[in-house]
Protein backbone atom coordinates (compact mmCIF):
# COMPACT_ATOMS: atom_id res chain seq x y z
CA UNK A 1 0.00 0.00 0.00
CA UNK A 2 1.40 3.74 -0.77
CA UNK A 3 2.47 6.01 2.15
CA UNK A 4 -0.12 8.14 2.04
CA UNK A 5 -2.83 5.46 2.48
CA UNK A 6 -1.00 4.40 5.17
CA UNK A 7 -0.83 7.37 6.80
CA UNK A 8 -4.33 7.86 6.30
CA UNK A 9 -5.39 4.39 7.87
CA UNK A 10 -3.14 5.78 10.75
CA UNK A 11 -4.62 9.02 11.07
CA UNK A 12 -7.95 7.30 11.27
CA UNK A 13 -6.72 4.13 13.68
CA UNK A 14 -6.14 7.54 15.95
CA UNK A 15 -9.28 9.56 15.74
CA UNK A 16 -11.52 9.08 18.77
CA UNK A 17 -12.63 10.52 22.16
CA UNK A 18 -9.32 11.56 24.13
CA UNK A 19 -7.16 9.09 25.58
CA UNK A 20 -6.48 8.52 29.03
CA UNK A 21 -2.80 9.13 30.21
CA UNK A 22 -2.12 5.44 30.23
CA UNK A 23 -2.46 4.75 26.97
CA UNK A 24 0.68 2.83 25.31
CA UNK A 25 0.57 3.43 21.23
CA UNK A 26 3.26 1.89 19.13
CA UNK A 27 4.08 0.08 15.83
CA UNK A 28 5.76 -2.20 13.56
CA UNK A 29 6.01 -2.34 10.14
CA UNK A 30 3.61 -5.39 9.66
CA UNK A 31 0.49 -7.07 11.12
CA UNK A 32 -0.47 -10.23 13.29
CA UNK A 33 -1.17 -12.97 10.70
CA UNK A 34 -3.52 -14.46 13.88
CA UNK A 35 -4.10 -14.39 17.19
CA UNK A 36 -4.31 -17.63 17.68
CA UNK A 37 -0.99 -18.63 19.75
CA UNK A 38 -0.70 -21.65 17.71
CA UNK A 39 -1.06 -20.92 13.90
CA UNK A 40 2.82 -19.69 13.67
CA UNK A 41 6.24 -19.78 15.29
CA UNK A 42 7.29 -15.92 13.86
CA UNK A 43 9.16 -13.68 16.71
CA UNK A 44 6.48 -10.82 16.55
CA UNK A 45 3.56 -12.86 16.19
CA UNK A 46 4.54 -15.64 18.79
CA UNK A 47 5.70 -12.42 21.10
CA UNK A 48 2.37 -10.38 20.89
CA UNK A 49 0.07 -13.54 21.28
CA UNK A 50 2.07 -14.21 24.62
CA UNK A 51 0.40 -10.95 26.45
CA UNK A 52 -2.65 -12.65 26.22
CA UNK A 53 -1.64 -16.47 26.46
CA UNK A 54 0.88 -18.03 28.81
CA UNK A 55 2.74 -21.19 29.40
CA UNK A 56 3.85 -22.94 32.36
CA UNK A 57 6.77 -22.28 32.48
CA UNK A 58 8.00 -18.59 30.90
CA UNK A 59 10.98 -16.54 30.82
CA UNK A 60 11.87 -13.15 32.70
CA UNK A 61 13.60 -9.73 31.78
CA UNK A 62 17.03 -11.68 31.47
CA UNK A 63 15.53 -14.49 29.91
CA UNK A 64 16.09 -17.03 32.91
CA UNK A 65 13.41 -19.18 33.14
CA UNK A 66 9.88 -18.46 35.36
CA UNK A 67 7.11 -20.18 37.20
CA UNK A 68 4.37 -19.09 35.02
CA UNK A 69 0.41 -21.31 34.84
CA UNK A 70 3.08 -24.61 36.81
CA UNK A 71 4.28 -23.08 40.29
CA UNK A 72 7.25 -25.67 40.27
CA UNK A 73 8.39 -28.76 38.22
CA UNK A 74 10.69 -32.12 39.08
CA UNK A 75 12.08 -35.04 36.81
CA UNK A 76 11.51 -38.11 38.92
CA UNK A 77 13.04 -40.16 36.33
CA UNK A 78 14.55 -39.58 32.78
CA UNK A 79 11.40 -39.21 30.93
CA UNK A 80 9.34 -38.40 33.46
CA UNK A 81 8.50 -34.51 34.80
CA UNK A 82 6.02 -33.92 36.80
CA UNK A 83 4.47 -30.14 37.03
CA UNK A 84 1.75 -28.43 39.76
CA UNK A 85 -0.35 -26.16 38.37
CA UNK A 86 -1.44 -22.57 39.85
CA UNK A 87 -4.26 -22.50 41.61
CA UNK A 88 -7.45 -19.71 41.69
CA UNK A 89 -5.99 -18.83 37.83
CA UNK A 90 -9.04 -17.94 35.85
CA UNK A 91 -8.82 -16.97 31.83
CA UNK A 92 -10.13 -13.95 31.01
CA UNK A 93 -13.67 -15.14 29.82
CA UNK A 94 -13.71 -16.38 33.85
CA UNK A 95 -13.61 -19.64 33.51
CA UNK A 96 -11.06 -21.71 35.61
CA UNK A 97 -7.53 -22.90 34.52
CA UNK A 98 -7.18 -26.46 35.41
CA UNK A 99 -5.14 -29.43 33.88
CA UNK A 100 -8.11 -30.51 31.61
CA UNK A 101 -7.02 -27.33 29.74
CA UNK A 102 -3.34 -28.41 29.54
CA UNK A 103 -4.27 -31.57 28.14
CA UNK A 104 -6.20 -30.00 25.77
CA UNK A 105 -3.75 -27.52 24.68
CA UNK A 106 -1.44 -30.60 24.08
CA UNK A 107 -3.57 -32.34 21.76
CA UNK A 108 -4.24 -28.81 19.31
CA UNK A 109 -0.79 -28.16 19.36
CA UNK A 110 -0.13 -31.63 17.61
CA UNK A 111 -3.23 -31.33 15.04
CA UNK A 112 -2.26 -30.85 11.71
CA UNK A 113 -2.18 -27.41 11.45
CA UNK A 114 -0.83 -26.57 14.35
CA UNK A 115 2.91 -24.56 14.14
CA UNK A 116 4.15 -25.87 17.27
CA UNK A 117 3.54 -29.45 16.61
CA UNK A 118 7.34 -29.54 16.56
CA UNK A 119 7.49 -27.39 20.23
CA UNK A 120 5.65 -30.15 22.12
CA UNK A 121 7.60 -32.66 19.58
CA UNK A 122 9.58 -34.28 22.53
CA UNK A 123 6.64 -35.00 24.67
CA UNK A 124 5.25 -38.65 24.45
CA UNK A 125 1.95 -38.19 26.62
CA UNK A 126 0.45 -35.42 28.86
CA UNK A 127 -1.00 -37.41 31.98
CA UNK A 128 -3.76 -35.27 34.83
CA UNK A 129 -2.74 -36.91 38.19
CA UNK A 130 -5.41 -34.07 39.43
CA UNK A 131 -7.07 -30.76 38.74
CA UNK A 132 -3.69 -29.04 39.52
CA UNK A 133 -1.20 -31.52 38.71
CA UNK A 134 -0.04 -33.21 35.17
CA UNK A 135 2.73 -35.37 34.46
CA UNK A 136 4.70 -35.49 31.04
CA UNK A 137 6.04 -38.30 29.59
CA UNK A 138 8.67 -37.60 26.95
CA UNK A 139 10.46 -39.31 24.10
CA UNK A 140 13.11 -40.59 25.33
CA UNK A 141 15.13 -38.78 28.56
CA UNK A 142 14.79 -34.65 27.95
CA UNK A 143 16.91 -32.73 30.42
CA UNK A 144 15.54 -29.17 28.77
CA UNK A 145 11.51 -29.72 28.27
CA UNK A 146 10.85 -26.78 30.59
CA UNK A 147 13.10 -24.43 28.28
CA UNK A 148 10.92 -26.47 25.02
CA UNK A 149 7.88 -25.15 27.16
CA UNK A 150 8.42 -21.42 27.14
CA UNK A 151 7.03 -21.10 23.78
CA UNK A 152 3.68 -23.28 24.42
CA UNK A 153 0.57 -20.88 25.67
CA UNK A 154 -2.02 -22.91 27.11
CA UNK A 155 -5.67 -22.10 25.68
CA UNK A 156 -8.74 -22.99 27.26
CA UNK A 157 -10.88 -26.06 26.03
CA UNK A 158 -14.05 -24.85 27.18
CA UNK A 159 -13.68 -21.78 24.97
CA UNK A 160 -12.22 -23.66 21.93
CA UNK A 161 -14.67 -25.84 21.89
CA UNK A 162 -17.94 -23.10 22.25
CA UNK A 163 -16.23 -21.39 19.61
CA UNK A 164 -15.41 -24.27 16.97
CA UNK A 165 -11.65 -23.76 17.58
CA UNK A 166 -10.37 -26.85 18.69
CA UNK A 167 -7.45 -26.64 15.97
CA UNK A 168 -5.40 -24.23 14.57
CA UNK A 169 -6.55 -22.16 11.16
CA UNK A 170 -4.26 -19.43 9.97
CA UNK A 171 -5.55 -16.70 7.68
CA UNK A 172 -2.57 -16.67 5.57
CA UNK A 173 -3.15 -20.34 4.01
CA UNK A 174 -7.04 -18.74 3.45
CA UNK A 175 -7.69 -20.47 6.75
CA UNK A 176 -9.30 -18.72 9.91
CA UNK A 177 -11.49 -19.49 13.06
CA UNK A 178 -12.82 -17.91 15.86
CA UNK A 179 -9.40 -17.67 17.11
CA UNK A 180 -7.66 -16.53 14.51
CA UNK A 181 -9.09 -12.34 15.69
CA UNK A 182 -10.29 -13.43 18.88
CA UNK A 183 -8.47 -14.34 22.29
CA UNK A 184 -8.57 -15.69 25.58
CA UNK A 185 -5.95 -16.68 27.53
CA UNK A 186 -4.74 -15.93 31.20
CA UNK A 187 -2.08 -13.37 30.77
CA UNK A 188 -1.63 -10.08 31.73
CA UNK A 189 -3.83 -8.53 28.49
CA UNK A 190 -6.83 -9.44 27.00
CA UNK A 191 -8.39 -8.36 23.50
CA UNK A 192 -10.31 -5.59 23.45
CA UNK A 193 -11.08 -5.07 19.48
CA UNK A 194 -8.86 -5.73 16.61
CA UNK A 195 -9.12 -4.43 13.14
CA UNK A 196 -6.63 -6.89 11.12
CA UNK A 197 -4.29 -4.49 8.93
CA UNK A 198 -5.67 -1.25 11.24
CA UNK A 199 -5.31 -1.97 14.53
CA UNK A 200 -5.10 -4.35 17.56
CA UNK A 201 -6.48 -2.89 21.42
CA UNK A 202 -5.54 -4.72 24.30
CA UNK A 203 -5.86 -3.86 27.67
CA UNK A 204 -5.46 -5.13 30.95
CA UNK A 205 -6.78 -8.35 32.33
CA UNK A 206 -8.65 -7.69 35.90
CA UNK A 207 -8.55 -11.81 37.03
CA UNK A 208 -5.03 -11.91 36.25
CA UNK A 209 -2.84 -13.72 39.10
CA UNK A 210 0.69 -12.11 38.72
CA UNK A 211 2.07 -8.78 40.42
CA UNK A 212 1.62 -6.29 37.78
CA UNK A 213 4.66 -3.86 37.01
CA UNK A 214 2.92 -2.56 34.12
CA UNK A 215 0.73 0.79 34.49
CA UNK A 216 -1.46 1.30 31.31
CA UNK A 217 -4.80 1.20 30.54
CA UNK A 218 -4.78 -0.06 27.32
CA UNK A 219 -2.00 -1.04 24.73
CA UNK A 220 -3.08 0.37 21.14
CA UNK A 221 -0.97 -1.71 18.72
CA UNK A 222 -0.74 -0.40 14.62
CA UNK A 223 1.01 -2.07 11.87
CA UNK A 224 2.39 0.90 9.63
CA UNK A 225 4.17 -0.57 6.64
CA UNK A 226 6.17 2.98 5.49
CA UNK A 227 8.93 3.28 7.37
CA UNK A 228 8.45 7.42 6.44
CA UNK A 229 5.34 7.74 8.06
CA UNK A 230 6.13 5.15 10.87
CA UNK A 231 9.24 7.53 11.94
CA UNK A 232 7.18 10.75 11.58
CA UNK A 233 4.16 9.26 13.62
CA UNK A 234 7.13 8.99 16.57
CA UNK A 235 8.81 12.22 15.97
CA UNK A 236 5.21 13.58 16.39
CA UNK A 237 3.94 12.44 19.73
CA UNK A 238 1.48 10.28 17.55
CA UNK A 239 3.56 7.12 18.60
CA UNK A 240 4.83 6.13 22.21
CA UNK A 241 6.95 3.69 20.28
CA UNK A 242 8.23 1.55 17.22
CA UNK A 243 9.17 -2.24 17.40
CA UNK A 244 10.84 -1.84 14.07
CA UNK A 245 13.49 1.15 13.18
CA UNK A 246 14.91 1.61 9.98
CA UNK A 247 18.57 2.04 10.32
CA UNK A 248 18.81 5.17 8.73
CA UNK A 249 16.59 6.72 10.74
CA UNK A 250 18.38 5.83 13.90
CA UNK A 251 20.92 8.92 14.56
CA UNK A 252 17.89 11.44 13.26
CA UNK A 253 15.88 9.78 16.32
CA UNK A 254 18.70 9.60 18.62
CA UNK A 255 19.41 13.42 18.37
CA UNK A 256 15.69 14.36 18.34
CA UNK A 257 14.74 15.90 21.74
CA UNK A 258 12.19 13.50 24.03
CA UNK A 259 13.07 10.15 22.22
CA UNK A 260 15.91 7.65 22.35
CA UNK A 261 17.13 4.66 21.14
CA UNK A 262 16.73 1.35 22.83
CA UNK A 263 19.17 -1.11 21.06
CA UNK A 264 20.95 -4.54 21.84
CA UNK A 265 22.67 -8.09 20.39
CA UNK A 266 20.11 -10.30 19.20
CA UNK A 267 19.96 -14.07 19.51
CA UNK A 268 18.56 -14.54 15.63
CA UNK A 269 20.77 -15.72 13.52
CA UNK A 270 20.06 -14.40 9.64
CA UNK A 271 21.14 -16.75 7.24
CA UNK A 272 20.59 -18.24 3.77
CA UNK A 273 19.54 -21.60 2.58
CA UNK A 274 19.24 -23.71 -0.26
CA UNK A 275 16.67 -26.08 -1.85
CA UNK A 276 19.20 -29.27 -1.73
CA UNK A 277 16.49 -31.47 -2.00
CA UNK A 278 14.36 -31.20 -5.53
CA UNK A 279 16.07 -32.79 -8.20
CA UNK A 280 15.41 -29.98 -10.44
CA UNK A 281 15.13 -26.11 -9.53
CA UNK A 282 11.91 -24.76 -10.24
CA UNK A 283 12.49 -21.48 -11.46
CA UNK A 284 16.99 -21.94 -12.55
CA UNK A 285 18.23 -22.02 -16.39
CA UNK A 286 19.62 -25.41 -15.32
CA UNK A 287 18.00 -28.13 -16.41
CA UNK A 288 17.97 -31.94 -15.46
CA UNK A 289 20.15 -31.58 -12.52
CA UNK A 290 19.99 -29.29 -9.22
CA UNK A 291 23.20 -26.86 -8.78
CA UNK A 292 22.66 -27.01 -5.25
CA UNK A 293 22.97 -30.57 -4.09
CA UNK A 294 26.59 -29.70 -5.06
CA UNK A 295 28.72 -28.46 -2.28
CA UNK A 296 31.06 -27.00 -4.32
CA UNK A 297 28.35 -24.97 -5.50
CA UNK A 298 27.38 -23.54 -1.97
CA UNK A 299 30.91 -22.76 -0.85
CA UNK A 300 31.19 -20.75 -4.28
CA UNK A 301 28.00 -18.91 -2.95
CA UNK A 302 29.47 -18.37 0.23
CA UNK A 303 32.54 -16.90 -0.83
CA UNK A 304 31.10 -14.52 -3.32
CA UNK A 305 28.91 -12.79 -0.62
CA UNK A 306 30.65 -10.27 1.70
CA UNK A 307 29.41 -10.69 4.77
CA UNK A 308 31.55 -7.59 6.45
CA UNK A 309 30.43 -5.47 3.56
CA UNK A 310 26.52 -6.12 4.58
CA UNK A 311 26.82 -5.99 7.69
CA UNK A 312 28.91 -2.42 7.44
CA UNK A 313 27.12 -0.92 4.72
CA UNK A 314 23.40 -2.23 4.69
CA UNK A 315 22.78 -3.10 7.85
CA UNK A 316 25.06 0.44 8.89
CA UNK A 317 26.84 -1.86 11.64
CA UNK A 318 24.23 -3.41 13.22
CA UNK A 319 24.64 -6.71 12.91
CA UNK A 320 27.70 -9.01 13.79
CA UNK A 321 28.98 -11.20 10.94
CA UNK A 322 28.50 -15.16 12.29
CA UNK A 323 30.15 -17.97 10.96
CA UNK A 324 27.59 -20.38 12.96
CA UNK A 325 24.04 -21.29 12.75
CA UNK A 326 23.69 -19.94 16.64
CA UNK A 327 24.47 -16.75 18.14
CA UNK A 328 26.75 -15.84 21.23
CA UNK A 329 24.27 -16.63 24.28
CA UNK A 330 22.89 -19.78 22.54
CA UNK A 331 23.85 -23.09 24.58
CA UNK A 332 26.60 -25.02 22.25
CA UNK A 333 27.62 -22.09 20.71
CA UNK A 334 31.62 -22.22 19.87
CA UNK A 335 33.44 -18.97 19.53
CA UNK A 336 36.47 -20.98 18.13
CA UNK A 337 34.27 -22.40 14.99
CA UNK A 338 32.86 -18.83 14.53
CA UNK A 339 35.33 -18.48 11.59
CA UNK A 340 33.85 -17.33 8.47
CA UNK A 341 35.32 -18.63 4.85
CA UNK A 342 37.11 -15.73 3.39
CA UNK A 343 35.41 -13.41 0.99
CA UNK A 344 36.84 -14.67 -2.30
CA UNK A 345 35.10 -14.15 -5.54
CA UNK A 346 38.07 -16.09 -7.52
CA UNK A 347 37.79 -18.79 -5.80
CA UNK A 348 33.54 -18.52 -5.60
CA UNK A 349 34.26 -18.39 -9.89
CA UNK A 350 36.74 -21.50 -9.92
CA UNK A 351 34.80 -23.32 -7.56
CA UNK A 352 31.43 -23.01 -10.02
CA UNK A 353 33.86 -24.04 -12.90
CA UNK A 354 34.74 -27.17 -11.33
CA UNK A 355 31.11 -28.31 -10.55
CA UNK A 356 30.40 -27.20 -14.22
CA UNK A 357 28.75 -23.87 -14.19
CA UNK A 358 31.80 -21.97 -15.45
CA UNK A 359 28.74 -19.06 -16.92
CA UNK A 360 26.78 -19.35 -13.89
CA UNK A 361 23.35 -19.88 -14.28
CA UNK A 362 19.79 -18.19 -12.82
CA UNK A 363 18.19 -18.60 -9.56
CA UNK A 364 14.88 -17.63 -8.09
CA UNK A 365 14.84 -16.14 -4.64
CA UNK A 366 12.47 -15.87 -1.98
CA UNK A 367 12.91 -12.81 0.31
CA UNK A 368 11.04 -11.38 3.09
CA UNK A 369 10.60 -7.41 3.12
CA UNK A 370 9.32 -6.54 5.98
CA UNK A 371 10.43 -9.20 8.48
CA UNK A 372 14.06 -8.56 9.56
CA UNK A 373 15.98 -5.85 9.53
CA UNK A 374 16.33 -4.42 5.98
CA UNK A 375 15.61 -7.68 4.67
CA UNK A 376 15.28 -6.58 1.37
CA UNK A 377 18.40 -4.60 1.23
CA UNK A 378 20.31 -8.14 2.12
CA UNK A 379 18.51 -9.74 -0.42
CA UNK A 380 19.45 -7.24 -3.32
CA UNK A 381 23.30 -6.94 -1.94
CA UNK A 382 23.21 -10.65 -1.98
CA UNK A 383 22.01 -10.55 -5.92
CA UNK A 384 24.41 -8.61 -6.68
CA UNK A 385 27.74 -9.98 -5.41
CA UNK A 386 26.44 -13.19 -6.61
CA UNK A 387 25.86 -11.36 -9.86
CA UNK A 388 30.05 -10.82 -10.03
CA UNK A 389 30.37 -14.61 -10.25
CA UNK A 390 28.26 -15.35 -13.36
CA UNK A 391 24.52 -16.29 -11.22
CA UNK A 392 21.74 -14.39 -11.71
CA UNK A 393 19.31 -13.96 -9.23
CA UNK A 394 15.74 -13.08 -9.38
CA UNK A 395 14.48 -11.87 -6.09
CA UNK A 396 10.76 -12.50 -5.17
CA UNK A 397 10.14 -9.99 -2.17
CA UNK A 398 6.69 -10.84 -0.08
CA UNK A 399 5.53 -8.92 2.99
CA UNK A 400 6.14 -11.49 5.86
CA UNK A 401 2.58 -13.16 5.80
CA UNK A 402 2.72 -14.18 2.13
CA UNK A 403 6.71 -15.16 2.65
CA UNK A 404 5.44 -17.53 5.61
CA UNK A 405 2.35 -18.75 3.60
CA UNK A 406 4.09 -19.35 0.47
CA UNK A 407 7.34 -21.14 2.22
CA UNK A 408 4.79 -23.47 4.04
CA UNK A 409 2.71 -24.04 1.18
CA UNK A 410 2.22 -27.95 0.64
CA UNK A 411 3.37 -28.02 -3.28
CA UNK A 412 5.81 -25.02 -3.03
CA UNK A 413 9.78 -25.45 -3.09
CA UNK A 414 11.74 -22.50 -2.44
CA UNK A 415 15.18 -22.62 -5.06
CA UNK A 416 17.53 -19.73 -2.05
CA UNK A 417 16.24 -17.74 0.27
CA UNK A 418 16.73 -15.35 3.50
CA UNK A 419 15.74 -16.51 6.73
CA UNK A 420 16.26 -15.96 10.04
CA UNK A 421 16.00 -18.17 13.49
CA UNK A 422 16.05 -17.48 17.18
CA UNK A 423 16.12 -21.30 19.33
CA UNK A 424 13.39 -20.60 21.85
CA UNK A 425 14.84 -22.82 24.16
CA UNK A 426 18.57 -21.08 24.07
CA UNK A 427 19.47 -24.03 23.07
CA UNK A 428 21.15 -25.35 19.56
CA UNK A 429 19.31 -28.53 19.21
CA UNK A 430 16.27 -26.49 19.14
CA UNK A 431 17.58 -24.86 15.54
CA UNK A 432 19.33 -28.32 14.34
CA UNK A 433 15.69 -30.21 15.06
CA UNK A 434 14.15 -27.45 12.85
CA UNK A 435 16.00 -26.31 10.24
CA UNK A 436 18.43 -28.67 9.84
CA UNK A 437 17.14 -32.26 10.72
CA UNK A 438 15.91 -34.23 7.71
CA UNK A 439 12.11 -33.80 6.94
CA UNK A 440 9.40 -36.19 8.94
CA UNK A 441 5.90 -34.25 9.44
CA UNK A 442 5.50 -37.28 11.67
CA UNK A 443 8.42 -36.64 13.83
CA UNK A 444 7.91 -32.58 13.73
CA UNK A 445 11.78 -32.60 12.80
CA UNK A 446 12.70 -30.28 9.86
CA UNK A 447 9.42 -28.36 10.25
CA UNK A 448 11.25 -25.50 8.87
CA UNK A 449 13.89 -27.02 6.51
CA UNK A 450 12.49 -25.14 3.67
CA UNK A 451 15.24 -26.63 1.59
CA UNK A 452 15.17 -29.97 2.06
CA UNK A 453 18.48 -30.64 3.50
CA UNK A 454 19.53 -34.19 4.53
CA UNK A 455 22.19 -35.52 6.18
CA UNK A 456 21.95 -39.00 7.76
CA UNK A 457 25.01 -38.27 10.34
CA UNK A 458 23.70 -35.46 11.64
CA UNK A 459 19.78 -36.97 12.48
CA UNK A 460 21.96 -39.53 14.30
CA UNK A 461 23.77 -36.67 16.24
CA UNK A 462 20.45 -34.93 17.13
CA UNK A 463 19.23 -38.17 18.13
CA UNK A 464 22.19 -38.48 20.67
CA UNK A 465 22.05 -34.98 21.81
CA UNK A 466 18.42 -35.08 22.71
CA UNK A 467 18.97 -38.34 25.00
CA UNK A 468 22.24 -36.97 26.66
CA UNK A 469 21.84 -35.53 30.21
CA UNK A 470 25.51 -34.91 31.21
CA UNK A 471 26.51 -31.20 30.21
CA UNK A 472 29.79 -31.80 29.15
CA UNK A 473 28.72 -34.88 26.64
CA UNK A 474 26.14 -32.80 25.43
CA UNK A 475 28.18 -29.83 24.56
CA UNK A 476 30.84 -31.59 22.84
CA UNK A 477 27.49 -33.53 20.46
CA UNK A 478 26.19 -30.46 19.90
CA UNK A 479 29.98 -28.82 18.73
CA UNK A 480 30.28 -31.99 16.24
CA UNK A 481 26.77 -31.37 14.49
CA UNK A 482 27.31 -27.58 14.51
CA UNK A 483 30.66 -28.41 12.50
CA UNK A 484 29.34 -31.09 10.40
CA UNK A 485 26.77 -28.26 9.34
CA UNK A 486 29.58 -25.76 8.93
CA UNK A 487 31.95 -28.07 6.95
CA UNK A 488 28.54 -29.31 4.93
CA UNK A 489 28.46 -25.50 4.04
CA UNK A 490 24.53 -26.63 4.70
CA UNK A 491 23.41 -22.80 4.96
CA UNK A 492 25.52 -19.66 4.78
CA UNK A 493 24.87 -18.04 8.03
CA UNK A 494 24.89 -13.95 7.50
CA UNK A 495 24.90 -12.24 10.89
CA UNK A 496 23.24 -11.44 14.14
CA UNK A 497 21.23 -8.41 13.93
CA UNK A 498 20.91 -5.92 16.70
CA UNK A 499 17.46 -5.23 18.17
CA UNK A 500 16.71 -1.35 17.60
CA UNK A 501 13.40 -0.10 19.13
CA UNK A 502 12.99 3.55 19.65
CA UNK A 503 10.36 5.41 22.32
CA UNK A 504 9.66 8.62 24.06
CA UNK A 505 11.21 9.50 27.22
CA UNK A 506 8.58 8.80 29.49
CA UNK A 507 8.16 5.39 28.27
CA UNK A 508 9.98 2.41 30.28
CA UNK A 509 10.48 -1.24 28.83
CA UNK A 510 12.50 -3.77 28.58
CA UNK A 511 13.73 -5.34 25.59
CA UNK A 512 15.55 -8.76 26.02
CA UNK A 513 17.86 -10.62 23.60
CA UNK A 514 14.93 -12.66 21.79
CA UNK A 515 13.25 -9.70 20.23
CA UNK A 516 10.52 -10.46 22.21
CA UNK A 517 8.61 -7.49 23.38
CA UNK A 518 6.31 -8.29 26.78
CA UNK A 519 3.79 -5.64 27.68
CA UNK A 520 4.11 -6.59 31.11
CA UNK A 521 7.10 -4.67 31.91
CA UNK A 522 5.93 -1.26 30.39
CA UNK A 523 5.45 1.55 32.33
CA UNK A 524 4.13 5.73 31.47
CA UNK A 525 6.21 8.46 33.15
Amino acid sequence: MRGWLWAAALFVALMGPPVSAKTFRWASDGDLRSLDPYAGRETFLRSFDANIYEPLVRRGRDLALEPALATNWANPAPERWRFNLRQGVVFQDGTPFSAADVLFSFARARAPTSKLAGVVAPIKEVLQVDDHTIEILTIGADPILPDELTEWGIMSRAWCEAHDATEPAERGHGEESYATDHANGTGPFMLATRTPEVETVLVPNPRWWDERHFDLDKAVFLPVPDDEVRVAELVSGTLDMIYAVPPQDIDRIARTQGLHIVQGPELRTIFLGFDQHSAELADSDVKGRNPYKDRRVREAFYRAIDEHEIAGTVMRGLATPSALMVAPGINGFDRALDKRLPYDPAAARRLLAEAGYANGFTTGMDCPSDRYVNDEAICRAVAAMLAKVGVTVDIEAQGRAQFFAKLFRANYRTSFFLFGWTPTTYDALDMLTNLAATPDPAAHAGDFNFGGYSNRALDALIARIEGETKRDARLALLREALKLLQDDVAFIPLHQQDVVWAARDGVELVQRADDAFPLRYVRLK
